[in-house]
């Protein structure tokens, strides 16, 4: 099989002649940039030294070349928008070094600042005259978002202020996808992964919008959490007119990438804490079910393309409302969660829901094992979600840094060898 065949088959539940292989082909089935210039080096692609573009800013995620897909056995390929977390778009490269010593390659309105205490501020759209909305710990890895949150006037909140973010996509970009899905599926055999943005109902990722000059409405993770409760109503009304703005982005992206993907993203919400869900089952199927609902079913109406739903933690009691929501596939399968034991989530949801991720315990094994220790829990989450198909094998989230090298390098091992 081609990569296409291979991840499709698996999307059908039926078995590939090899479990397929992710790296990269969603925000969040990558690895930091310091791991991709490691596995680079060590499979001589590069020397050291040479620069690996950030294609994520705010998680540092590092850009996934056809070279490294090629000599990794990677089966898929993102394709997205070209804005980031901070407003601005991945290109005018310029150099850069992180904390950790790694030549990074970083857009060209990365325009960041150092702080009092050695932190690095990141801006707006890249526009210093803002107040930052972003910051790199001195020593650290990763972006935190910098709450902007203004006092909160419930008399006077307006749904409006919590959907600036959401708009039609603009000509240029739907253009610029038209090609780029063309080229993508004519000149390779990749299984295309779209992340369009604009679809994922209360994502306190997102919640904070680094990428807004000046945001409004509820912006601080705390307080949305809380309002799902004490501003149900305001919640839904957002939630509501946000799934009639992406309903019509669909449609526009359905016209200008056809039936070309094979899976799309349509929701990055957590809705697991490490011990158990922190949603109650019966408040997910009020507050979220029927609007991923709706964008889920115009999907499996109108295209071919499967459907993906990323939530982190303990989410085992929520799996049946993720399918009756008309979820095709769920990630990352964090089987170091309680309840999420990989041999009950196979038998008890595997012939209705695709699970990609759970390769192996991205919170233990891969960062603190040996490389044998890798190798024997690759090979019996091989043997557990590979059964009959419905798997893609991924990591557990992105691969974080300071993960040894030889570990992520037997982990692809593992699973291209069988």
């Amino acid at each position: 099989m081609n990569s296409r065949e291979r991840v499709e088959a698996a999307l059908a539940h039926s078995e590939p002649d090899r479990v397929p292989i992710d790296l990269g082909a969603t925000s969040v089935t990558g690895a930091h940039v310091s791991i991709i210039a490691g596995l680079r080096q060590a499979l001589g692609l590069d020397e050291a030294g040479t620069p690996v573009k950030v294609s994520g800013p705010y998680q540092m995620l590092g850009e996934v070349g056809d070279d490294l897909r090629a000599a990794l056995g990677v089966d898929t390929v993102r394709m997205g928008t070209r804005g980031t977390m901070f407003g601005f778009r991945s290109e005018s490269w310029e150099p850069w070094v992180t904390f950790d010593g790694t030549p990074v390659l970083v857009p060209g309105n990365f325009n960041i600042e150092p702080d009092e205490n050695g932190d690095i501020l990141q801006y707006p759209q890249g526009d210093k005259s803002l107040p930052p909305s972003a910051r790199m710990p001195k020593g650290g890895f990763y972006f935190d978002a910098i709450p902007r949150q203004a006092p909160i006037d419930d008399a006077n909140l307006n749904v409006e202020d919590n959907l600036e973010e959401f708009t039609r996509l603009p000509d240029e970009e739907l253009e610029v996808l038209r090609e780029k899905v063309k080229r993508l599926y004519d000149e390779t055999d990749y299984a295309i992964v779209g992340q369009f943005g604009g679809m994922t109902f209360g994502d306190v990722a997102l919640v904070p919008a680094p990428w807004l000059a000046h945001p409004k409405g509820i912006r601080d993770v705390a307080e949305w959490y809380m309002s799902t409760i004490i501003r149900h109503d305001y919640v839904r009304e957002v939630f509501e007119r946000q799934c009639e703005i992406a309903l019509g982005n669909l449609a526009l992206i359905h016209e200008a990438v056809g039936e070309r993907l094979s899976v799309i993203v349509t929701s990055s919400t957590d809705f697991g804490a490490q011990n158990g869900p922190f949603i109650s089952p019966d408040a997910y199927r009020d507050l979220f079910l029927p609007f991923s609902k709706r964008i889920n079913d115009w999907i499996h109406k109108y295209t071919t393309w499967k459907t993906f739903i990323h939530s982190c933690g303990a989410v085992a009691p929520l799996v049946p409302s993720f399918i009756d929501a008309g979820f095709d596939i769920l990630n990352p399968v964090q089987t170091s969660a309680a309840g999420m034991d990989p041999k009950l989530l196979k038998e008890k949801f595997g012939k209705d829901i695709v699970f990609w991720g759970g390769l192996v315990d991205t919170q233990h094994t891969l960062p603190f094992g040996t490389k044998e220790e890798v190798a024997a829990e690759v090979a019996e989450r091989l043997e557990i979600f590979g059964a009959d198909g419905g798997f893609v094998a991924n990591a557990i989230h992105n691969v974080q840094a300071g993960v040894p090298i030889e570990n992520v390098l037997e982990m692809f091992r593992m699973v291209r060898e069988g």
